[in-house]
């Protein structure tokens, strides 16, 4: 992706719960191939921010499924999604392989449907990590996209953080009164 190839996020896709291979068809619009890489399924405890993401006090047990989004086999995103325990333990959610259909499927299958979302966006120079992931020049610019999902009652059953290669990207967000 570079400024000469404009892309536009939109997350309304990934959050409705629709099954299927959402970020492939978002590459297909583009004119190539999105693909992920699963690189690991862990329990660990919630660091103060995914703990406050999640409702949960600092150092309770999460879930993070860690993955790398590919476009064309080129990495464009890194994407750590946070389960609270007591919801994904003993699901597809802590296994380390893909879900079928999706996490936000899953988790509808499971009793939590999301119903509204909140995301915080912000921009900083990649730490040297992320330039390796992303394959990208010192220094270079990423977008953070911070989500959380909630259900009806307001609780929140999934946190990501999303690092995006910056260049030529653009997020768009179309609400509803």
């Amino acid at each position: 992706m570079t400024n000469a190839d404009p892309w536009t996020s939109v997350s309304m896709p990934y959050v409705s719960g629709q099954r299927g291979d959402v970020w492939g068809a978002e590459a297909a619009e583009h004119g190539g191939t999105g693909t992920q890489k699963l690189l690991s399924v862990n329990e660990m405890a919630a660091c103060a921010t995914i703990a406050h993401m999640l409702g949960l006090s600092p150092g309770e047990p999460v879930v993070v499924r860690r993955r790398v989004m590919l476009f064309d086999d080129q990495p464009v995103e890194l994407v750590d999604s946070y389960y609270p325990a007591t919801i994904a333990r003993g699901t597809r959610l802590a296994e380390p392989r893909k879900i079928p259909g999706g996490a936000v499927a899953l988790l509808t299958e499971l009793g939590h449907p999301p119903r509204h979302v909140r995301e915080d966006v912000s921009a900083r120079l990649a730490t040297s990590a992320e330039r390796t992931m992303l394959q990208l020049d010192a220094p270079s610019c990423v977008l953070l996209l911070a989500r959380t999902l909630f259900t009806e009652d307001d609780l929140p059953v999934e946190a990501s953080v999303m690092t995006m290669v910056a260049d030529g990207r653009r997020l768009r967000y179309e609400l509803t009164p």
